[in-house]
């Protein structure tokens, strides 16, 4: 009996110096990017579950003040947090923090809107690889960018962030971004994936699209950029699509995004999950944002009864600690706090001036020779609008103006004018300051001149400019009224200083400082040259100087339609604009619970070209100051697609930049297509006067098709195919043409819903 109790002993404790052994074990056990699946094995369920959720636990702090979010650490296991911050203009986080006294700003870059009219992939990459540099040595490890939303309508308050109405235009310069920041070792986050083209009700609205209209055009971007620019990260957006929010939407997040293109990084949401977090879970959401103890406890209740499979969770779970593992972070990165601002400030001026698109310039009023006494009008030449709101803005610690840039650049400047414009800026900076205790998004409404004054102001100077300001951001569209249209002062202002200056002979020169597009066919004849900057950046006026004084020689092209007016363009219909009201209207009731995308494909220049509908700019246009011949086009085609090249010869006077769009129109027959679309484009160097280059493009068969839904697959027809050349979309300057011997065919899944 003693025997006995005593081997039994002797087992227990045996058994208990294994347990206590195998504990030791667990308990060294640290993550590591090659024990991805052990680590994964020794967690428990509440530490999965906690890892999905976004947040810090109570208590733990972080290093980086007043970022978007973060992802839970887990010590036991040495996973560490980490930190996601705002972009896509540049990092948002608060520039202060206690203990001390070193201000943290960051370079404020030109907006999407401006880096897409450079239609330069390398130049975007130069810019967001500076960009991914602050994201490193500020201590962050996901950028929340880029946004890449395509332009349904010019109404979106968010258009700023986005960068075209065409999804290869906005694709290429995607992945590119994402290229320049990850270059870094730090990640992006692609989003709102998907069909998030408008504010209104954003968070519950349901967008209602074809199939065809997703493939071709909302989606096919995110392809791109997915497929070359491999971000670590996608953003599930807020809304529904076709009845289910994107959230929760598995044929869209995991069938289309991680099954077809290959998608291997995490999903996060939006800031704001919905109710049902365990069906987002298992539909591919791996991170829950910001992160809330209900979605712990959801998550927890589900696993237990069986809701979410172990596989499921694993799955997740695994998906965020392979991004773990890459991040700075884990890594033990020593970051700086001092990245080179300086340098990046003169990358943020460059992208400017290559991106300014010059729309107007009759009898060559530009460029001038930056001697001339200048009368500079508009409250926008002081309050410069260098990026929208919410969001996309930027804490810099500076923002060059008109009046600044203007004087810098040799011009001489109507004081008595200038001083006008100084001291309502003042005024409206006191009236914000006082009565809501901080500087908050301002209107940018215009101020009358007298008639009197500006008879006297073009007696006095050489030239006026007039600029022109708009400012939108994240949680509200524009208005119709006074925002997409010129208010009532604006339009006085112009026709007022255009017929003073006419009158002595002089030139009137108005500057778009706009975030997205704005009407201008109706007042566009006043001027006798407009440039457009957008939303340049904290150095944008400079570069607007530059182009203003002949320093730079405008290259950039629209990247979207202008048209000639709001209800040209086919979705307005199904728009839920207002023409007055310019409240938050995220919760209303007026039209918002869904929107219809009926008019299906046609976006844009796809709708204008074919429907031969007159547009006020049209997509891809934009003048120079020097002169482009195109020659020699050639296309060479093969079972894989077309390779074709074309020659461009600067043939005026000066040094310049030309950007080549290349359009394909398909074979009669079949599926509908537009008259042509965007294929691949490219933008030559600096051309000497009478140099030429020779420019070639790459089109695979692929990038031809057009999705046929009943097939449920894209479908590139045989036939004889145009290739167009053009200095915009109705500017061809040569053409050639291949055949296309066999047809072909790529099946995919009927995973998106019906319209």
């Amino acid at each position: 009996m003693k025997k006995t109790a005593y081997m039994t002993m002797l087992c227990l404790a045996g058994s208990l110096l294994v347990a206590t052994s195998t504990q030791a074990q667990t308990s060294k056990l640290v993550l590591r990017e090659d024990n991805i699946e052990e680590v994964v094995n020794a967690m428990t369920t509440e530490e999965k579950v906690t890892l999905l959720v976004g947040g810090l636990p109570e208590g733990f702090k972080s290093e980086v003040k007043g970022v978007a979010g973060h992802t839970r650490p887990i010590e036991r296991l040495g996973i560490p947090y980490t930190v996601l911050a705002d972009g896509p203009a540049g990092l948002r986080f608060n520039p202060t923090r206690e203990g001390t006294d070193q201000t943290f700003y960051c370079t404020g870059f030109p907006t999407s809107t401006l880096l897409a009219s450079s239609w330069d992939p390398e130049l975007v990459e130069t810019v967001t690889t500076a960009m991914g540099n602050e994201v490193l040595e500020y201590g962050v490890d996901v950028l929340l960018a880029p946004g890449m939303n395509i332009h349904r309508n010019p109404l979106c308050g968010r258009n700023f962030e986005y960068y075209s109405e065409d999804p290869v235009l906005s694709g290429k310069m995607a992945a590119a971004y994402v290229r320049g920041i990850q270059s870094n070792g730090v990640g992006t986050s692609a989003k709102h994936f998907a069909a998030n083209n408008q504010e209104t009700n954003r968070t519950e609205n349901d967008a209602r699209v074809s199939s065809r209209a997703l493939r071709e055009i909302y989606l096919k971007n995110f392809e791109i950029v997915i497929k070359e620019g491999k971000p670590w990260t996608v953003m599930s957006s807020y809304n529904a699509l076709n009845g289910e929010y994107t959230q929760q939407k598995q044929g869209l997040l995991t069938t289309v995004l991680r099954d077809e293109w290959g998608f291997d990084g995490i999903v996060m949401t939006d800031w704001g999950g919905k109710d049902n977090t365990v069906k987002s879970a298992k539909s591919g959401n791996d991170l829950m944002e910001p992160g809330y103890q209900m979605e712990i406890d959801r998550l927890m209740a589900a696993v237990k009864d069986g809701q979410i499979s172990q596989e499921e969770l694993d799955r997740n779970v695994r998906n965020l600690l392979n991004y773990i593992v890459k991040t700075p972070r884990f890594k033990g990165y020593k970051y700086s706090n001092k990245p080179n601002l300086k340098a990046h400030a003169q990358v943020a001026r460059q992208a400017a001036q290559e991106g300014i698109v010059l729309l107007k310039n009759d009898k060559s009023t530009l460029p001038m020779n930056g001697s001339e006494k200048v009368a500079l009008y508009g409250v926008t030449s002081v309050d410069f609008v260098p990026i929208g709101t919410g969001s996309g803005q930027v804490n810099t610690a500076y923002t060059v103006n008109m009046q600044q840039a203007m004087t810098e650049a040799g011009f001489t400047l109507d004081e008595h004018l200038a001083e006008f414009y100084r001291s309502i800026d003042a005024q409206e900076n006191a009236v914000d300051m006082m009565e809501r205790g901080r500087v908050t998004r301002r209107k940018h409404a215009e101020i009358a001149v007298s008639t009197k004054a500006i008879g006297l102001q073009a007696q006095a100077n050489d030239v006026a400019v007039v600029v022109i300001g708009r400012q939108a951001g994240e949680g509200e569209d524009r208005i119709l009224k006074d925002d997409f249209e010129l208010s009532a002062v604006e339009r006085e202002l112009l026709q007022n200083v255009a017929m003073a200056y006419h009158a002595q002979g002089k030139k009137m020169i108005v500057v778009l400082n706009i975030g997205g597009v704005i009407e201008t066919a109706s007042w566009k004849h006043l001027a006798d040259a407009i440039v457009l900057p957008w939303s340049p950046g904290q150095e944008g006026a400079h570069a607007v100087a530059d182009i203003l004084a002949g320093k730079v020689n405008p290259s950039g092209k629209l990247s979207m339609t202008f048209p000639v007016s709001y209800m040209d363009i086919p979705s307005s219909k199904n728009f839920p604009y207002d023409p007055t009201d310019r409240s938050p209207r995220r919760g209303t009731k007026r039209n918002v619970d869904f929107t219809e995308y009926e008019e299906g494909i046609w976006v844009g220049y796809r709708y204008f070209q074919t429907n031969d509908v007159e547009v006020s700019y049209p997509f891809g246009y934009g003048l120079s100051y020097t002169t482009f011949a195109y020659s020699k086009p050639t296309v060479k085609a093969d079972a894989n697609g077309f390779k074709a090249t074309v020659t461009v010869t600067n043939t005026g006077k000066v040094a310049g930049r030309e950007v080549v769009e290349l359009y394909v129109a398909t074979p009669a027959g079949g599926l509908e297509k537009p008259a042509r679309e965007l294929k691949a484009f490219g933008k030559t160097k600096m051309l000497a006067p009478g140099e030429s280059e020779t420019l070639t493009f790459n089109v695979s068969a692929y990038e031809l098709a057009s999705f046929n839904e009943d097939a449920s697959a894209w479908e590139t027809a045989s036939g004889n195919y145009q290739v167009l050349f053009g200095a915009s979309v109705t500017d061809i300057r040569c053409t050639s043409a291949f055949k296309m011997s066999k047809a072909q065919a790529w099946k995919v899944n009927d995973a998106l819903g019906k319209k």
